[in-house]
């Protein structure tokens, strides 16, 4: 194998491909990065839960394929100067890295044991927008459970209807709710669930463009499709929470908020709160008012923000962590707050109809003194 490209396209490319690379398997061969040339040069970083495939355009002078240890591969191309990189592997895998007065000498082994990744065949893609898509990603996924015990919350489920494309994640606390809708009706019907870990990856991998991303969905994995770069991870199996039943609509309390000011007053009153002091924030909403406390063995804190409407002194409290996650991820400048009683969950949805948003979490139960 040997080909030649530009420094600064290859070393995205490792970057990007090197984040699925096993950091430990029983296959050797999952540890390093995949490379294949050919018509142009495949990279790839596989774990068997989630696989990257990134390519890059080169002179291609001989074609081949090999594994090339990834962390020192990128360590090596980084700091080479900033042109063409040539890159040779022999028959027995000596690597030579050139690039202008700088050469290096490495091993790589044979791909013969490396795995191919899933093949996902499908029809026709569902195409959103990168910038959509990362921000319905980043707007749900901090929601996601970490709890083993059901595997299908360490997830995302993805809804694609005619009209739109919906992201929910839940975690038995809260729940988080993004919505798309697309100009054109993309004439399909589905619904899965992605892995967190592996959302985690195409979030970093899209832009904030226009540009489509293209997820394509096979019986047990999908596809997404990114400019030169394709994701491909398994679907998770199981029967995920039916989550209009548990979000509340019709709250007879609705509040308008400014979301900067009411977090960081949530922020300020946090500040006598530890991870290990979880100790909840007691917030009454009255009159034009929201009033926050919080008491721990640190000390004791106290805030008030202006909102829109007439709480009718509702007490309730709520996870510190929970709620500010919430609030960050509302992408307006205002917000609603609806609430019920003290015992139901709030709920933070746009000023609008449009529902473009949900963000739900569950309260705690206040005890004396708190």
């Amino acid at each position: 194998m040997k080909f030649s490209c530009e420094k600064n396209l290859l070393v995205s490319a490792i970057s990007v491909a090197s984040r699925t690379v096993a950091m430990k398997s029983a296959i050797p061969a999952l540890e390093g990065i995949y490379i294949r040339a050919g018509v142009k040069v495949m990279l790839s970083g596989y774990n068997l839960e989630t696989g990257i495939t990134v390519g890059v355009d080169a002179e291609i002078r001989e074609t081949g394929e090999a594994i090339f240890p990834a962390r020192l591969f990128f360590d090596i191309v980084r700091k080479l100067p900033d042109d063409t990189v040539e890159v040779s592997v022999d028959e027995n895998f000596k690597v030579s890295i050139r690039g202008g007065i700088s050469s290096f000498s490495i091993t790589a082994m044979s791909a013969e044991d490396y795995p191919e990744l899933p093949d996902v065949e499908s029809e026709k893609g569902i195409p959103v927008p990168q910038r959509e898509l990362r921000e319905m990603i980043s707007g749900t996924i901090f929601s996601a459970s970490e709890n083993m015990a059901r595997p299908i919350h360490t997830g995302c489920l993805f809804e694609i209807a005619d009209e739109s494309v919906t992201v929910v994640a839940v975690d038995g606390y809260r729940l988080a709710l993004r919505r798309y809708i697309p100009e054109q009706p993309l004439e399909r019907t589905v619904k899965f669930v992605a892995p967190a870990a592996a959302l985690k990856e195409v979030e970093k991998i899209l832009t904030d463009s226009d540009d489509d991303c293209t997820f394509y969905l096979g019986t047990k994995h999908i596809l997404f499709t990114i400019g030169e770069a394709t994701l491909v991870c398994r679907i998770l199996e199981g029967e995920f929470l039916d989550w209009r039943r548990v979000l509340p609509e019709n709250n007879p309390i609705k509040l308008a908020a400014n979301v900067s000011a009411i977090t960081d007053s949530i922020e300020r009153v946090s500040l006598v709160i530890s991870e290990k002091l979880k100790s909840p924030v007691r917030c009454t909403f009255g009159d034009q008012t929201a009033d926050f406390r919080t008491i721990s063995t640190i000390g004791t804190a106290h805030d008030v923000c202006q909102i829109a409407g007439d709480g009718k002194d509702l007490e309730i409290g709520f996870n510190c962590r929970y709620l500010l996650d919430a609030l960050r991820a509302v992408p307006d400048g205002e917000c609603m707050l609806e609430l019920s009683n003290g015992l139901s969950p709030i709920v933070l949805t746009p000023c609008d109809d449009t529902r473009r948003y949900s963000y739900m979490v569950l309260p705690v139960r206040l005890k004396a003194g708190e």
